[in-house]
């Protein structure tokens, strides 16, 4: 069941939103336009392309300094996927004709690595790496399928809802394997 357009103006609203200001002025709200997107869409591009490009680093980290081969191989799938992801996100981005531009820079929202949490990930060694990391990565995957399911639920456009069904699927192959490991 898909909701109402006011419905869907209230979740891209709130997708935009939900991250505070940080002492930035909030982004512009989306609108839906003429190639087919809306509001939803857009807020959704605008929120996933940031949170998997600050999963990266932390993906890349997990690859290299996980203390057992499972969390390192864990973290070299999810990077290539997020990778992929990110590909095909800012081709979206493009087609729905937004701009270049990260409407969440300096927001540290939930799912998104922050720079402390990335920090901490440094400083740290064997186990307590590997439980900072899987804890991150669980985060960010669990927000992920939050906001996906929302984009499912409220976007309209063919292909960013197509989109969306392919990441909630990867998203939760991408849960069991963390779970595996965990």
């Amino acid at each position: 069941m898909r909701c109402p357009p006011a419905c869907a103006a209230l979740l891209a609203a709130f997708l935009i939103t939900s991250c505070g200001t940080g002492g930035h002025a909030p982004p512009p709200t989306p609108v839906a336009s003429a190639s087919g997107f809306n509001g939803t869409d857009a807020a959704w591009l605008q929120l996933m392309i940031p949170m998997a490009g600050r999963a990266l680093p932390m993906l890349d980290l997990g690859a290299r300094r996980g203390s057992t081969p499972e969390v390192r191989e864990l973290a070299a799938s999810l990077a290539g996927a997020h990778r992929d992801e990110l590909d095909r996100l800012r081709e979206l981005r493009a087609a729905a004709g937004l701009p270049d531009v990260n409407a969440h820079e300096g927001h540290d929202m939930p799912g998104m690595v922050t720079a402390a949490r990335l920090d901490a990930m440094r400083g740290a060694r064997g186990k307590a790496f590997d439980r900072l990391f899987l804890e991150s990565v669980r985060a960010h995957l669990d927000q992920s399928v939050k906001v996906t399911r929302g984009e499912r639920d409220s976007g309209a456009d063919p292909r960013a809802l197509a989109m969306a069904a392919d990441l909630g699927r990867t998203r939760t192959e991408q849960l069991k394997a963390l779970s595996a490991v965990e």
